[in-house]
């Protein structure tokens, strides 16, 4: 069974085989595919239109299944391989380990972003951007720039604390626990993160960062938390919604599982911490 743990308290030798695995999957072109998926999704996903990935009810199923697929291209590589998660509550700062030189690297010099540091820096010549929105080819961060503040556990636990998944609009003006955790209302949890670390994560090309994937995994780790403290409160909206996924509609782009399927993320993966 794949565990997921805090990237905190990876080993030496996990940071370095989900680094080398990372690697591989960007040599061969299939680490570009999934850049592009998101992207594709950010920019079709609008508040008055057809959404799935974003700004919608299955924001959190969709990442769900989003990094089931990547963590078992991972595993093609290294089957000892699973995803780490970010508490970005606990490790708030620049300084914080995943930021060393020997896991993600650090934030971007301050002329252009670039990432000098670390194994996706454009000096070792591994991490080239190919999937992007500017002419620019290098990854860029820029950590507490943006937005000044990662959120506080508080606030974390004020998000939670929401009894509801879903509701209408069923858009980023909804209220309840998915869009504030989403970040488009309230105390602005994803959103807020992806701005924090800035350059290409502050955009639909953002899993040109690996951080994207560290991020989302903590994300999926709320939604577990979320259903655990609200055992009677499931999916929203259930069924007869226009323009988003419904509790048993299947999901683009795989077309083959609905948010149904997603709710127990216990068949693929646990967490280091229940």
């Amino acid at each position: 069974m794949t565990v997921r743990k805090n990237q905190a308290s990876l080993t030496a030798d996990e940071k370095r085989r989900f680094v080398a695995a990372l690697l591989e999957l960007k040599r061969s072109g299939r680490y570009d595919a999934f850049v592009t998926t998101h992207n594709a999704f950010i920019i079709g996903d609008t508040d008055n239109g057809e959404r799935t990935g974003h700004r919608s009810p299955s924001f959190l199923p969709w990442h769900r299944r989003f990094l089931l697929e990547f963590e078992r291209a991972l595993q093609s590589v290294d089957a000892s391989v699973a995803l780490p998660y970010w508490d970005w509550s606990v490790d708030r700062s620049p300084r914080s380990s995943l930021w060393a030189p020997d896991f993600l690297g650090g934030t971007g010099r301050s002329r252009d972003g670039q990432v000098t540091d670390g194994p996706f820096a454009a000096s070792s010549g591994n991490w080239p951007i190919t999937v992007r929105v500017d002419g620019r080819t290098f990854l860029r961060r820029a950590l507490g720039t943006g937005v000044r503040e990662l959120p506080t556990r508080a606030e974390v636990d004020s998000v939670l604390a929401m009894p509801t998944y879903d509701m209408a609009p069923w858009n980023s003006g909804s209220d309840g626990f998915r869009n504030h955790l989403e970040g488009w209302r309230g105390v602005n949890l994803h959103n807020r993160v992806h701005v924090w670390v800035g350059g290409q994560m502050a955009t639909g090309v953002s899993p040109n960062d690996p951080v994207f994937w560290l991020h989302h995994a903590y994300i999926d780790k709320l939604w577990a938390e979320w259903q655990r403290r609200h055992p009677q409160a499931g999916y929203l909206p259930a069924a007869g919604t226009p323009d988003v996924v419904d509790l048993r509609e299947t999901m683009k782009p795989w077309n083959d599982t609905t948010p149904a399927d997603l709710l127990d993320h216990t068949p693929h993966y646990t967490f280091d911490t229940a």
